[in-house]
């Protein structure tokens, strides 16, 4: 029998070293496998039961035997940061357990899907493979290559195993390609929601395999290296913050001209996390990794809890583990209501507990405080109307990604990577040999901003990128501190694990702008700088302002912003063609159409 356990088959990634491993052996017989074979779910972003459509259907046949399966594969681990690799171990641990409580267990793979699936079919002779549903660009590359090496393979029982995609919907929408774009038009239509799903009973686990154990952290971290490709040496560059460069150097400034640091200058800026609700004593039952983190770890069970005590905020609690979460939201609370994206986005992206069952649970303790009804007026706490914006947010953004993937949109197919968490949208790159190009557009724009520019410049010999910043067109619009050296990190990021190879930097308006911060920071990345519509000549000797940490946003300058959209959205296209005085034909319907749409 081939191990799970270990590396599964040829690789094209660089061989990683061995990992200490314990084995443990199921051992039945294969001759109760049903006649349409075992019915294998693959875990990817959906580590639980509960709430688990791909497992219950694979439950739903008689004596059919269920095989779950997660692999670690460096391509779509690439992007975890090691606070999110051992949040995942967490929530792997937590699974595996589940499943052993009914008498099945968690098989684990390490290496490439492809082949993890391919022999595990062949093993336990499937019929069917479920696996859920993906929007972003490395995963569904993944599954493509599942795809296509079930359908190259050779079976033992005939016909290759049949991948069936699941997705568990927060609204019961009938069509995707008929739902509205925008937003206010997609809220307008008021559909019902659906219900989370309770957790399956699992047969047996009946076939005869070794199904392996988990690495460890550091384990882990060492097989991610080692799989990375060789022109990927300045990955480590990302673990390098634009603020921490700028503090650096502005130390190195003052040093040199002998003037003391101020706490102004940024001298002692650290990160709000490394200190965020740390208390000196070790809680007992703890929901975070340790004293330092603000993000909820472990399995449905503990998350569930601490998601009961977040809801619970206002109330006050005797409980150990309740007081710490309640400390941790003070920390988390950056911004009104950035905290329920916080504590429990990582939790929600790992599919520790789905958005759905998130939605059900704060519904129905709203309920429970206003006699079973929902005030129209609003919710009654803060901390319910933090998880349900959040909540709904990230079923808008999914929904508009998976939108894309049934419906053409523009000139080019777009693909999505996933940035901290977030769904950014991405053309895909245009020119398959010359020079690597990347564009970003200009304040209130999109990537469409370069809709008529990017095979004129693919077509001069380029590889052609272009990327919609965070909060604006149809990337996702988080509860965040938006700032210049976020979204430079952002492009950072996307060169490093998009287009992996040093980039023509060509950004417009604020675009422009930062892609300078970007080249500045890290110039390995930018072969050259070009910027479109920029706001003047550099001033000579000009020293940039003093850091300092974001504050909060006070609601006069919140109330002042709703104006200034209301204003701008109705005068949108006379504003863009004060822009183009000269084409003023360029300002089409399309064009306005999606920066008002992107702002609704």
């Amino acid at each position: 029998m081939a191990l799970l356990a270990l590396r599964l088959g040829h690789s094209s990634l660089h061989p990683a070293p061995p990992l200490r491993r314990q084995r443990q052996r199921l051992v039945v017989s294969c001759s109760s496998v049903s006649d349409g074979g075992a019915a294998v779910v693959w875990f990817k972003h959906d580590l639980r039961l509960d709430d688990h459509p791909g497992l219950v259907a694979a439950c739903a046949e008689p004596r059919r035997p269920v095989v779950p399966l997660y692999v670690f594969d460096s391509r779509i681990l690439a992007g975890y940061s090691d606070t999110r690799l051992e949040l995942l171990l967490f929530a792997l641990k937590d699974l595996k357990l589940a499943l052993k409580s009914q008498r099945s267990d968690l098989l684990i793979g390490l290496g490439n899907a492809e082949d993890a699936v391919l022999k595990l079919a062949n093993e336990v002779q499937a019929g069917v493979i479920y696996t859920e549903e993906e929007v972003e660009q490395c995963v569904c590359s993944v599954l493509a290559n599942v795809e296509s090496s079930l359908s190259n393979g050779s079976f033992t029982r005939g016909n290759p195993p049949e991948i069936k995609f699941w997705s568990a919907p927060l609204y019961d929408y009938k069509s995707l390609r008929q739902l509205s774009t925008s937003r206010n038009q997609f809220l307008n239509e008021k559909f019902s929601t659906t219900t989370a799903l309770p957790a399956p009973t699992l047969p047996t686990l009946n076939v005869e395999l070794d199904t392996g154990s988990l690495p460890t952290l550091e384990e882990l971290k060492v097989f991610l290296k080692e799989s990375r490709m060789a022109q990927d040496n300045w990955v480590p560059i990302k673990s390098t913050s634009a603020r921490s460069i700028l503090k650096a150097a502005l130390i190195q400034r003052k040093i040199k001209s002998n003037v003391s640091l101020s706490d102004g200058d940024g001298g002692n800026i650290e990160d709000i996390t490394t200190s965020a609700g740390a208390s000196g004593r070790k809680i007992a039952g703890s929901m975070f990794a340790s004293e330092s983190s603000l993000e909820v770890r472990g399995g449905t069970d503990i998350t569930l809890d601490a998601l009961d005590a977040y809801l619970k905020y206002l109330e006050g609690t005797g409980k150990a583990s309740w007081q710490e979460l309640h400390d941790k939201v003070r920390f988390a609370e950056t911004r009104d209501g950035a905290s329920f994206r916080t504590l429990f986005g990582n939790a929600i992206q790992l599919g520790v507990i789905s958005r759905r069952r998130a939605y059900q649970e704060t519904i129905q303790y709203e309920r429970d405080r206003n006699a079973g009804f929902l005030s129209p007026f609003g919710y009654s706490t803060p901390t319910v109307t933090s998880a349900v914006d959040a909540i709904c947010s990230l079923e808008w953004y999914w929904l508009l990604a998976l939108k894309s993937q049934v419906s053409i949109e523009g000139n080019y197919p777009l693909k999505f990577w996933r940035w901290k968490g977030y769904l950014i949208w991405q053309y895909t790159s245009v020119g398959h040999e010359g020079p690597a190009v990347l564009l970003v557009h200009g304040f209130g724009a999109s990537l469409q901003h370069f809709r008529d520019n990017i095979s004129n410049i693919a077509d001069e010999g380029h590889r052609v990128w272009a990327i919609t910043l965070l909060g604006f067109g149809k990337s996702e619009k988080p509860n965040v501190d938006y700032s210049e050296l976020l979204w430079s990190e952002l492009l950072r990021d996307f060169i490093v694990d998009v287009v992996r190879d040093p980039v023509h930097l060509v950004g417009n308006s604020i675009g422009g702008y930062i892609c300078a911060i970007a080249a500045g920071l890290w110039p390995s990345l930018a072969n050259s700088l070009v910027l479109l519509n920029s706001a003047g000549s550099v001033v000579p000797n000009y020293s940039f302002i003093p850091l300092s940490k974001e504050g909060r946003t006070s609601w006069l300058s919140r109330l002042q912003a709703r104006l200034l959209l209301l204003f701008l959205r109705s005068r949108a296209g006379g504003i863009l063609k004060g822009y183009y005085p000269t084409r003023t034909e360029r300002v089409d319907k399309p064009l306005v159409d999606e920066i008002i749409r992107a702002v609704i």
